[in-house]
């Protein structure tokens, strides 16, 4: 774990998982596959009535829901709860992609192996909208303890804060209005309410992080999904632990993070829900910290069909954990109601 002014070096640096041979696997599937014969013709276009969308991770997954509600066929290419930085697409995503009207991405590199299958095997006018690259420029990219400028992709979980998913909401509204022009007045109507629900997130965040000092308001994670987050609302991402490959860091490591800890005198260590990590339960106890293990970032609360599943449920949920587990209390978010639902016309790819 380091600060964020400092470098990363060898195998301690806190580096993001790569998967050079699936980027290539799925490029020669994808190219074996552009062969297949596949129409220009739109769903909405030849009669079924409903655009048939696909989108990659669970929390773009529910504001397209959100967003295109029931006029639209919603398909998640990542099932929740796999890591999306090293996702493989199987063989049946393929055919999934060469049948969509619409392809959404969080882009920023993230899922890099889906994006060269799906522009290899999409129909020849199927827009992909990389939503987390058109809602930020360049300059303001962030590069951190898991994503080093050096490697040229930089951190991108934008929906982790509130005010991004505004900007998704919007890219993904136009996207469907221009492939499904007779329902844009439907697009606009459903992106609006998701929107006003959005900002009343923030606003509501904003309000409740007022119950702890602001020195206070930092994290210590294991995957460093919250650094957007952080700048927006004013807390302070102190590192995360991700050693390289999942591997467990060295005895030195752990002895490092320890002091770590105690010198930053954080009050919570934040662990995955979906990567449980032993070394951060072994840090908490070495030093007396609270150890947090059930943030997400990209794995909705409860199973579909669930009042709160859904990226507005999810982020209250992070929201509400992190100030309480920080001393802080949250009645304003605990008040918000989040029971829309919407991720539960999606389904999810086998």
């Amino acid at each position: 774990m380091r600060n964020a002014d400092q470098k990363m070096t060898g195998r301690t640096g806190l580096t993001r998982r790569r998967t050079t041979a699936s980027l290539a696997a799925a490029a020669v599937l994808g190219t074996l596959l552009t062969a297949t014969s596949c129409t220009d013709q739109s769903s909405a276009a030849s009669g079924s009535g409903k655009l048939k969308v696909v989108t990659t991770v669970a929390p773009l997954t529910s504001i397209t829901a959100a967003v295109g509600g029931d006029r639209i066929e919603l398909r998640g290419l990542i099932p929740e709860g796999t890591d999306s930085h090293t996702f493989e697409p199987p063989p049946s995503a393929s055919e999934t992609l060469s049948k969509a009207d619409v392809i959404f991405l969080n882009g920023l590199h993230l899922e890099d192996p889906t994006k060269k299958l799906a522009e290899n095997t999409k129909r020849s006018g199927t827009p992909i909208t990389e939503l987390g690259t058109d809602a930020i420029p360049e300059s303001d990219w962030i590069y951190d303890f898991s994503f080093p400028k050096s490697e040229g992709k930089p951190n991108p979980h934008l929906w982790t804060d509130a005010t991004f998913a505004v900007k998704y909401a919007d890219e993904i509204q136009a996207a469907l209005s221009k492939a499904d022009p007779k329902n844009a007045d439907t697009y606009k109507a459903n992106a609006e309410k998701f929107k006003k629900k959005a900002n009343a997130l923030a606003d509501a965040l904003r309000t409740d992080q007022q119950s702890l000092p602001a020195d206070q308001r930092e994290l210590l994670t294991y995957h460093d999904a919250y650094a957007y987050f952080g700048r927006t609302f004013g807390w302070r991402i102190i590192g995360a632990i991700q050693p390289k490959n999942f591997e467990d860091p060295t005895p030195k490591e752990v002895a490092d993070l320890i002091d770590q800890v105690k010198n930053e005198k954080v009050k919570a260590i934040f662990g995955s829900e979906v990567f449980p990590s032993k070394v951060l339960e072994q840090i908490g106890q070495a030093t007396g910290v609270r150890y947090v293990d059930v943030l997400r970032d990209d794995d909705l609360p409860g199973k579909p069909g669930d009042p709160e599943h859904s990226w507005e449920g999810l982020m209250r949920f992070d929201y509400v954990t992190m100030i309480e587990a920080l001393g802080g209390q949250a009645p304003t978010l605990k008040a918000l109601d989040v029971t829309e639902g919407w991720a539960t016309n999606a389904d999810y790819l086998r």
